[in-house]
């Protein structure tokens, strides 16, 4: 069977994170975005734990809730500011792994992405220990990932690198950026949407498609391992351009600079503030190769954004979370099943007796990579244009925005 998986949220639990984000709303907000795996996000932080044994046990490793699937997973903060991915067999297996590291945390039952005065060789080894799978998470970006702080997956895992099974690309990096990287070729590409809030805006605005044959953690795993014939099969995420550190621009101004420029200016902007090396010039510092090339398991990524922002632009409202837009969004998801159908599967034709002409074309030219887009850079968010038009819409996809949930629209 072929199912859709999230694979990297956060709870209630941790910073900077809405208070929406429990395990009830993000069971009957993600079939609305036609996700049949979440993960739990941050289940080392002890109330949250508890909450996920609350739910139906399906095995081991998996549990559920009304349509939903749950994987234990957590994101964890090394000594070096890298942050790493775990996912876990068993409640056992975590409880474990949490008592492995506690002695090294000051925020573990505070906070549900902990910090933890390890190595990434270190987290890895205790991962290898409990059979947890580990890998980067968000890699590229400039802050609190691998290649920000480190040159290579052994430099940052050390003798446990071959353990490593995925990478997690990040908002601002895709497929095409990554495999330049040929230590990157043997791994994985997870592609999640790292939300901390249950908006349409947020949730699933990436995720990867997997063949299993059945939405287990056992199944999941060996798609993440690619084994038993089970595998990726699609990776679906932002065009990297719109992530907000794609280009090095300055952090306060947001000027962007070619990296020639920057590293004369010695990554000083002509305001006096820092300029911020960006994913694409920090991805080419690391390039095996000119262009990509692409794995044999390697599978196709699609660009999309999230529905709501697609209408948004497509009426001409400046903000995804407007009322209008919302009801709009509840109409296609009610008249299709979910917002992915909508995306990426309904004939046009279809659509247009749900929706206005304008929601239609907007849709097929975002299928059809014919937006426009002005990169993001220093903390900024890309801006997206369609075809023909001359407005720009810049979408902000922090946690603090309106936490409008899927349910209050479908």
């Amino acid at each position: 069977m072929i199912i859709n998986a999230d694979l990297h949220i956060h709870s209630k639990y941790s910073g900077a994170t809405s208070k929406d984000m429990t395990l009830e709303m993000i069971a009957r907000e993600a079939p609305l975005k036609g996700i049949q795996i979440m993960a739990t996000g941050d289940c080392l932080h002890p109330k949250w734990l508890e909450q996920i044994k609350s739910l139906k046990l399906v095995d081991e490793g998996t549990y559920e809730l009304f349509q939903t699937r749950f994987v234990l997973s957590v994101e964890v903060e090394d000594k070096s500011r890298v942050h790493h991915l775990l996912y876990f067999p068993s409640v056992t297996s975590s409880e474990s792994f949490r008592e492995k590291i506690k002695p090294h945390s000051k925020n573990i039952d505070s906070d549900g992405r902990p910090n933890v005065a390890l190595s990434g060789e270190d987290i890895a080894v205790f991962a290898y220990d409990v059979g947890a799978l580990i890998g980067p998470a968000h890699a590229f970006t400039p802050w609190t990932s691998m290649y920000a702080y480190h040159e290579s997956l052994n430099q940052c895992y050390g003798e446990l690198a071959e353990y490593i099974s995925f990478v997690e690309l990040g908002l601002s990096a895709d497929t095409e950026y990554a495999d330049k990287i040929e230590e990157l070729h043997r791994l994985t590409f997870l592609t999640n949407s790292d939300s901390h809030s249950p908006h349409p805006l947020r949730l699933a605005r990436e995720f990867t498609r997997f063949k299993v044959k059945e939405p287990t953690f056992k199944e999941l795993a060996k798609a993440i391992l690619r084994r038993g014939g089970n595998k990726p099969v699609l990776n679906v995420g932002l065009p990297p351009q719109e992530g907000k550190y794609n280009e090095s621009a300055c952090l306060a101004c947001h000027t962007h600079y070619s990296l020639d420029e920057a590293n004369r200016r010695r990554w000083k902007c002509s305001c006096g503030k820092k300029i911020k090396k960006g994913v694409k010039d920090r991805i080419g510092e690391m390039a095996t190769f000119d262009s990509p090339h692409h794995p044999n398991h390697r599978p196709e990524y699609i660009h999309l954004v999230p529905l709501a922002e697609i209408i948004a632009k497509a009426v001409g409202i400046q903000t995804p979370f407007a009322k209008t837009v919302m009801k709009r969004w509840g109409e296609l998801v009610k008249g299709f099943d979910n917002e992915i159908k909508v995306l990426l599967e309904v004939d046009y034709d279809d659509l247009s007796k749900v929706t206005t002409p304008a929601i239609v074309d907007a849709i097929q030219a975002f299928r059809e990579q014919r937006i426009i887009i002005v990169p993001g850079g220093g903390g900024m968010y890309g801006q997206i244009e369609l075809p023909g038009d001359d407005s720009i819409l810049t979408v902000s996809i922090e946690p603090q925005d309106s936490q409008t949930t899927l349910l209050d629209y479908a």
